[in-house]
């Protein structure tokens, strides 16, 4: 043989070459050491690696030993490698060098030298795990209990003792711990088998580099310091390092049947070889890993395909193609591994498939992997320059010793076409290859340079064996490396051209099973489900055929219900029908296609699907994972050739129809788990429609919880039907509140979408992130949407603040089959609404090959970010761009960072004008992005040619280093996560929205609405607060002012207007700083995270404006009260003084008269008294000058001020005002005439245009400012107080008119729809201010003719005479004058005090009933009343004058609260207490001062009270009148009188209706609830229902309910028949509206925003939304039609169905009511 260079090929020359030990020692005292040698790298300048060719060194070569069992192992240098206990004199070689390469080539050397740098990992592809080599002897088979002992102690060094009988499932392995985003180094032999499986799962070439950071500095320093030495006393482990094959087998060995066929599949995506027979360690019997692999699909090109350009695509464990096994026997000088690696790779791409002595870990001593047996595959791709083999082949490694692994060696005899044996030497009598039978041809592989060689031995083997020259392969001096590996190849590859021994390896489970090898599918649960998966799989001949008759629900009938809800919403196709009635027969056809649905009995297929999954948890996931493999394996059958027509059709613009019937072929022969699911779904929710004690629906209410189960243990659920284009709500929503239910409470989840063009690698990039399996397929991907759940670890949680992380996967957009179709772009828009609108985070994948799709992308995806902005969704989104060649070339990035901020900011300018939202010129305008931080940049996925091309490590690096900076932005949200119930309200409102034409105005969302509730009512509370510290304010400036000038003022200002001055600029002061505090909660509650805040933080700037408007409003009231007071303390000063001038005139006269008479010393009578004081006060008058007021002329004020109000309506408005006077207005009751478009628009109303008569409209609305200005002019005149002493008090003031003109501006501003021209406006105010003029004119002339001098004198004259009597008698006047005190001065003051507390008080306490909280519960409670009553009359006074009716319901409601356990008895009590401590107090302290007479008691008494109660000084003066009362009895009797008064107020109080007190309060608490009720009170323009909008100054009003137009009196002009339309659903039809706002001009329903800019009406959110009105309408039909003078309306047949019970349940859900 030595002689024949036919012998010696593949074999590398080697002089060198180490000479055999000529003694072998005993195999279990020594091991080899060898240490692999570092190399040093140059950067390259891609990224890319260089390593020189592992054969150009002999040294490196073949020099050591690979899977050899002798004891003596050849150092790398030529040395004898140490035995373990001496192993740190282990040698380790220079390091080799890297020269840099050119971008994109790669050389490959020691595939050792790098683990993070090493080549990439390939998806799809043949796997190859490359194993290393340990140099120790494989124990034998008996030797188990050794084995036993090892695996113990390796797993306990590994930390996974526990996972042995409690194995690893694929949900802990999922879950996102900190492991998975962060950088921790490897730092003990227990972080392993953990970095390990995170490097694995993101498919990381560099998975089997696992060197802890310990042993690397142990291998790769020079010179240990000290901070090495405490590094290395950090790792508890004792001994070596672990090798690679230990860890991938101790995983195995501990991991569940579900986590090996995940690890076999990412191994195999990875290109390493997988477990084939996986060694039991712990029994003598190995395990066949079927399973395992089953999962592996391969695709590929053989030779016989090469013409017609096809593929092979199968699942690799049923692939009949040949097997290759490579074995060692006894000591073997050669690396059989790296052999493999080098004769699997062509010369431009070296990849390690099997792990070997050079790479890290991978020369430390194997401990349980020995009998191992691997496989990996090559296919080729159809290119003879880079195929090395033109078939495909599958290559075995048995690790170890075939002479102690005689069962695997067996195996591989059986079912290989061919076995390459290695060795060093043969024993001539070797029985092992001698004895054995089997059809695999045997190939000698031996080393001639080794000593130990026998050119005998192997000749008498072969002789034995009947082995040709062919057979025998010998390496030898006169040929290197890469010599033999090429004549290697050429025995493998003429071996594949001439076997027939083909075989799958699901095959082989029978050869392995008569071996006494354990096969791992043989489990009882797996055979289970795979006989009930087979049942159902095996009945499917033909895919459409077998889809219409076992899952007939999700066709055509779902399809009609998903088109049949989409025209509900945009009712296309109505025609002329009536709207109402036509939205009524789409329910009628949803109905009956669900009792279609309902009578179809279920299938055979679908009762065992279901039976299957309702199984145990284990046997249900095997079930799942047969069922899809089984699918999968028959729909790739059938559709490849319709792929390729697909393609072929695609290409061409003018194949629309062809690609539609090609595009519905293959959705009908498409088959896949999720096509069971669907039916599943639409089973349960064809049940839902069913009576709830249907027995049908009671046997199916389970099937949610079952599905929400998978959910749990990682299947996906289906959001989006793909083929329907539609979510089945009911289905999903109790899916997810089932899962709510298993799940602990309150559950928070974090949702992270990925949206990108179809085939761009979105899916390959979550499956790298998260280690999932969401489809990947090189032909037509799945349409829609799919969710994954995955766990948040404890450690992690507290940073996300999340308990999971929903992954969800969609359709590609503007993908190439639906480009031809019609609607794709709406598809598309859809899918990118809803998924946006569902993420915390959007990952927008773009493909940087085609700008043109790019640009398409942006535009849908900024579309969908638009939508979000405005309806106050929020997510974030970050851009990947795949790739890209060259990442480190940063101002390429930079450059087209530019480019896509410019595109994204064109695109947001476009979508914006789509959305009539132009306000949004740029992108930063739609969200926050930094263009810096936002943008990722991906280089491509492959390193070379697939199916052999590995996954280029630099994509699994970038994709890892993406995760992490998503997890970060995650983190850092400001707002709080979802939980899964509002998850699942995300998907019901985001879809019925994406349904609508107009998503921004169709969106309703509970949680928005919830949210906003919640502001709503913070920010009333707030602004309660606001208003009740002015109105205390106020009460107080008021009581300064009338106390003002008096004994009791407190003020050191003594000058009216100067005091009123102050009080202005204080109020200001005061108003500023209120604003201040209103504007701070604003920011700190929009600052907090719960609460779902961020959702209405659209709204900060409306409430903000509000802040500001609360303050210009309470500033105009506060002055305008401020000027009123200075008016009528002005008016009674001047009274006053005058008054007291006359009235100290007749004192001194009575003083004078008593001393005349008094020296008369007579005795006298009263008659006698009486005559004196007669002609004294006769005497007396007449000598006085008596000066009266000058009246004023009110009508000359109200004039001025109402042409002032006028002024800036133009001169026709002016002109108006001259041709009246105003004494001629008001005279007679107010009748509009209709002028001008008014009139001409109901002339030429056609017989089918509903109208409500213009005339009709504008006298309500004058009636109704009438009424309002009328009330007030009441309140103006109205008092508790005697009819004389109101006429005193109340004089006029121009603040009055003022506010009237006030009234009516706000009142018209509510009714700016075009209605109210300026004629109107004008007339009406006009009429208005003549009667109020008049009526001021009363109030004026009766104050001065009361306040008359002479008048007021003559009055008090039996006063006066009295009190004459009483002094000249000598009479003790101290109890008649502390009765006449308390009575005449201090009880109505303190009445006074008492009604001012009440108001706010009052207000205080009803704001505690849910009705008041906000706005939205207010209206909810009045039409629930309404629905109570069940009285049309109720309802006509409602919608005829829904404020006065408002009005009216609070006052019920507050009475009917008040009179509740006494509530306003204690509310006066809690007032009147306070005043009457405050007066016995000022009683007290005026008695401690020292005072001589009374009247400085009194005043000492008075300014106590100075600052609460306002005591009239035109009653104190009468009372201070000749008073000679002894002050200390007066004082007694005084404190006894205040008791009596407050029994008799208690009494008084009791006695009163609480509605006569209700009016009497000073705040006017129904006022301010009439505020908090009605809000702007601006209603819809056209079915006249209310806004509910917050806040005082919302720019956008909307109302949650509208009703028939009918109701508010429209009606057919011809028929007269009311109308049923309601504007939510006339608002998405193609009807067209007319008024005075569009100046006569037609416009559509869907333009209504054109002409009322500041209304949103959102269309029903669905068919039962109006329930409500639908109801009223058609129970009153009648009563309405008679009562406006109207023919009944046709009721459509849906509404006569409606129950009250459905009535008040839509009211619930429209008010968002729980």
């Amino acid at each position: 043989m030595d002689n024949s260079e036919e012998e010696e090929e593949l074999f590398d020359t080697n002089d060198t070459f180490p000479e055999c030990d000529s003694q072998e020692k005993d195999p279990s005292t020594t091991q080899s050491n060898y240490v692999s040698p570092p190399e040093e790298e140059s950067p390259l300048s891609s990224g890319t690696r260089t390593v020189s060719d592992p054969c150009s060194d002999p040294l490196r070569g073949s020099g050591t030993m690979e899977d050899s069992s002798t004891v003596d192992v050849q150092g790398r240098s030529g040395t004898r490698s140490p035995p373990i206990g001496k192993s740190a004199n282990t040698q380790v070689s220079p390091p080799e060098e890297e020269t840099p390469l050119s971008s994109g080539t790669r050389t490959v050397s020691d595939p050792c030298s790098d683990p993070l740098r090493g080549s990439g990992t390939m998806e799809d592809s043949s796997t190859v795990d490359v194993q290393g080599r340990s140099g120790t002897r494989s124990p034998s088979i008996g030797t188990s209990a050794n084995t036993q002992t090892q695996l113990q102690t390796l797993l306990e060094d590994l930390g996974l003792k526990q996972h042995y009988t409690k194995k690893l499932t694929l949900s802990e392995i999922l879950q996102i711990d900190l492991k998975a985003i962060t950088d921790e180094p490897v730092k003990s032999h227990s972080d392993l088998p953990w970095y390990f499986l995170k490097k694995l799962m993101m498919i990381n070439v560099t998975a089997r580099n696992l060197q802890s950071e310990c042993e690397s500095s142990k291998d790769g320093a020079t010179e240990t310091t000290e901070s090495d030495s405490d590094d290395q006393s950090d790792i508890s482990d004792s001994g070596d390092m672990v090798n690679t094959l230990d860890v991938i087998t101790a995983l195995f060995l501990c991991s569940d049947s579900f986590v090996q066929q995940e690890m076999a599949l990412k191994m195999s995506m990875c290109q390493f070889s997988v477990p084939l027979l996986l060694p039991g360690c712990d029994t003598d019997q190995c395990k066949l890993m079927l399973w395992a692999m089953r999962d592996i699909v391969k695709l590929y090109r053989p030779q016989s395909l090469l013409q017609s350009k096809g593929f092979t695509e199968e699942r690799i464990v049923l692939s009949e193609i040949p097997m290759i096994s490579f074995v060692r026997l006894g000591e073997c000088s050669m690396s059989k591994s790296e052999i493999l690696n080098k004769l699997l790779s062509n010369s431009e791409e070296y990849h390690d498939y099997f792990v070997h002595h050079d790479m890290e870990c991978g020369d430390s001593p194997r401990r349980i992997s020995n009998g191992l047996t691997e496989i990996t595959w090559y296919l080729p791709c159809g290119k003879k320059n880079i195929d090395i083999f033109s078939e495909p082949v599958a290559v075995a490694n048995l690790r170890g010793d075939i002479a102690s692994f005689e069962t695997q060696f067996s195996f591989l005899c059986q079912t290989s076409a061919a076995v390459f044996v290695f060795f060093d030497n043969l024993d001539p009598e070797c029985k092992l290859l001698t004895n054995l039978h089997h059809k695999a041809q045997m190939f000698l592989v031996s080393n001639q340079q080794s000593k130990c060689f026998s050119k005998d031995a192997l000749k008498t083997v072969a002789t034995k064996l009947g082995l040709s020259k062919d057979n025998i392969i010998t390496k030898n001096k006169k040929k290197n490396n890469a010599d033999f590996v090429k004549g290697l190849r050429k025995k493998v590859n003429d071996v594949i051209e001439n076997t027939k021994e083909k075989m799958c390896i699901e095959k082989m489970a029978d050869i392995a099973r008569n071996l006494g090898i354990l096969v791992d599918e043989d489990c009882p649960e797996c055979q289970t489900a795979k006989r009930n998966a087979d049942a159902i799989t095996s009945k499917i001949k033909n895919i459409p055929d077998y889809k219409a008759t076992q899952l007939p629900l999700h066709g055509e009938i779902w399809k009609k219900l998903a088109d049949v809800e989409k025209e509900e919403f945009r009712l296309k196709d109505r025609g002329s029908e009536d709207l109402e009635i036509y939205i009524s027969g789409l329910q009628e056809k949803k109905i009956n296609l669900r009792k279609k649905q309902s009578s179809k009995d279920m299938s055979d297929a679908m009762t065992c699907f279901i039976s299957a999954i309702s199984s145990p948890g284990i046997e249900r996931r095997y079930f799942l994972k047969w069922m899809r493999m089984n699918l999968d394996n028959l729909s790739r059958e059938k559709l490849s050739g319709l792929r390729k027509q697909y393609k072929e059709k695609c290409t061409d613009a003018e194949n629309k129809e062809a690609i539609k019937v090609i595009d519905k072929e293959l959705s009908n022969s498409s088959l896949g788990i999720e096509h069971f699911f669907r039916e599943m779904g639409q089973i349960y929710e064809a049940s839902v429609s069913l009576p709830e004690q249907h027995p049908s629906r009671e046997q199916l209410q389970d099937l949610p919880q079952i599905c929400a189960g998978l959910l749990l243990d990682g299947f996906p659920l289906e959001l989006v039907d793909g083929d329907a284009s539609n979510i089945p709500l009911t289905w999903v929503s109790d899916v997810l509140s089932q899962l709510n239910e298993l799940v602990s409470t309150n559950n928070k989840i974090l949702v992270v979408t990925v949206l990108g063009v179809q085939s761009t690698g979105k899916s390959t990039l979550l499956n790298t992130m998260f280690g999932v399996q969401f489809a990947v397929s090189s032909g037509r991907c799945t349409r829609g949407a799919f969710m994954l759940l995955i766990r948040i670890n404890e450690d992690v949680k507290k940073v996300l603040n999340c308990d999971f992380m929903v992954i969800i996967d969609t359709e590609g957009l503007r993908s190439a089959e639906l480009a031809q179709l019609d609607d794709s772009y709406e598809h598309d828009n859809e899918l990118a609404t809803l998924v946006v609108g569902l993420s915390d985070i959007t990952i927008i994948n773009i493909a940087m090959e085609n700008s043109t799709q790019m640009k398409d992308i942006l535009q849908i995806v900024v579309h969908a970010f638009l939508r979000m902005k405005e309806v106050g969704k929020k997510p974030k989104c970050q851009f990947v761009h795949q790739n890209v060649s060259d990442v480190s070339a940063n101002e390429n990035t930079q450059r087209e960072r530019k480019l896509l901020l410019d595109q994204l900011n064109e695109m947001t300018e476009a979508a914006a004008k789509m959305e009539k939202k132009e306000k949004n010129k740029f992108f930063t305008d739609v969200m926050e992005y930094n263009p810096e931080t936002g943008s990722w940049y991906i280089p491509g996925l492959w390193n070379g040619n697939p199916p052999m091309a590995p996954v280029n490590a630099g994509y699994s690096e970038a994709v890892y280093q993406f995760k992490k900076n998503i997890t970060q932005i995650l983190g850092n949200c400001e707002s709080s996560a979802n939980d899964i119930l509002d998850f699942k309200e995300w998907i019901s409102s985001l879809w019925k929205a994406v349904k609508h034409e107009n998503f921004i105005f169709s969106f309703r969302n509970s949680l928005v609405a919830d949210a906003y509730m919640r502001l709503c009512t913070e920010f009333n509370n707030w602004e309660w607060d606001f208003k009740e510290s002015i109105y205390k304010w106020i009460t107080n400036a008021e009581t300064t002012i009338s106390n003002l000038g008096t004994p009791a003022s407190k003020s050191e200002i003594v000058d009216l207007k100067e005091l009123i001055l102050s009080l202005k600029s204080e109020v200001s002061t005061k108003l500023t700083k209120l604003e201040e505090e209103l504007h701070e909660k604003l920011k700190n509650y929009f600052e907090q995270k719960d609460g779902h805040v961020h959702l209405v933080e659209r709204y900060k700037e409306e409430f903000a404006n509000s802040a500001k408007s609360l303050r210009r409003d309470m500033k105009k009231s506060v002055d305008s009260q401020l000027t009123a007071a200075e008016a009528i303390k002005q008016g009674q000063t001047e009274v006053q003084n005058i008054k007291e001038n006359h009235t100290k005139e007749i004192e001194k006269a009575v003083c004078a008269l008593i001393d005349e008479c008094r020296k008369k010393n007579i005795q006298m009578g009263d008659k006698e008294l009486n005559q004196e004081f007669d002609k004294m006060w006769k005497e007396t008058v007449q000598n006085m000058k008596f000066s009266k007021p000058v009246p004023t002329n009110i009508f000359t004020s109200v004039s001025h001020f109402l042409r002032q109000n006028l002024e800036d309506k133009g001169s026709h408005a002016c002109e108006m005002l001259s041709q009246r006077h105003l004494q001629d207005c008001g005279k007679t009751p107010f009748k509009y005439k209709a002028k001008g478009f008014s009139e001409k628009f109901k002339k030429e109303a056609s017989n089918w245009l509903p109208i409500q008569d213009p005339t009709i409209r504008l006298q309500k609305i004058a009636d109704d400012v009438i009424d309002e200005c009328t009330h007030y002019l009441k309140e103006k005149g109205k008092t508790e107080e005697p009819e004389a002493d109101a006429k005193k008090t109340k004089n006029y003031s121009d603040a009055y008119i003022q506010e009237i003109l006030r009234i009516i501006d706000e009142i018209l501003q509510k009714h700016e729809d075009g209605t109210v021209d300026i004629e109107f406006e004008v007339s009406l105010k006009q009429h208005i201010c003549g009667i109020a003029a008049r009526q001021f004119q009363k109030m004026h002339d009766d104050f001065l003719e009361e306040n008359d001098p002479h008048l007021c004198l003559n009055k008090n004259k039996g006063m006066f005479c009295d009190r004459f009597k009483d002094v000249f008698n000598e009479r003790d006047q101290s109890q008649k004058k502390a009765e006449e005190f308390t009575k005449q001065c201090l009880k109505p003051a303190v009445e006074k005090f008492v009604y001012s507390k009440l108001g706010p008080a009052i207000n205080h306490e009803m704001r505690k009933q849910p009705q008041f909280n906000a706005r939205v519960f207010s209206q909810y409670k009045i039409l629930l009343d309404l629905l109570s009553k069940h009285s049309v009359s109720e309802y006509v006074r409602y919608i005829g004058s829904y404020e006065g009716f408002a009005k009216e319901w609070i006052l019920d409601q507050t009475v009917k609260h008040l009179s509740k356990d006494s509530k306003m008895l204690e509310l006066v009590d809690q007032h009147l207490d306070s005043s009457i401590r405050s007066i016995k107090d000022a009683i007290q302290k005026a008695t401690k001062k020292t005072s001589a007479d009374l009247e400085t008691f009194i005043n000492n008494f008075c300014q106590e009270l100075g600052d609460t109660l306002v005591i009239s000084q035109d009653k104190l003066g009468d009372f201070m009148m000749l008073n000679k009362a002894n002050q200390e009895q007066f004082a007694k009797w005084f404190t006894q009188f205040v008791d009596k008064m407050e029994e008799a107020l208690k009494q008084e109080f009791k006695k009163r209706e609480i509605k006569m007190i209700l009016k009497r309060d000073d705040v006017k608490s129904q006022n301010e609830l009439f505020t908090q009720v009605i809000g702007c009170g601006k209603q819809c323009p056209f079915c006249g229902m209310a806004c509910v909008r917050g806040g005082g100054d919302h720019a956008e009003h909307t109302a949650p309910l509208h009703r028939p137009t009918g109701l508010k009196r429209y009606r057919w002009d011809q028929t007269k028949k009311l109308v049923t339309d309601i504007c939510s659903s006339l608002v998405v039809s193609d009807n067209r509206f007319c008024c005075g706002a569009t100046e006569g001009e037609w416009v559509p329903y869907k333009e209504y925003r054109d002409t009322y800019k500041d209304w949103i009406i959102p269309p029903d959110g669905s068919y039962e939304a109006s329930n409500y009105w639908k109801y009223v309408m058609t129970k009153f039909n009648k009563e309405f039609a008679k009562e406006y003078g109207a023919e009944t309306a046709d009721i459509p047949t849906g509404w006569e169905k409606i129950t009250r019970l459905q009535a008040e349940q839509s009211l619930k859900k429209s008010f968002n009511i729980n």
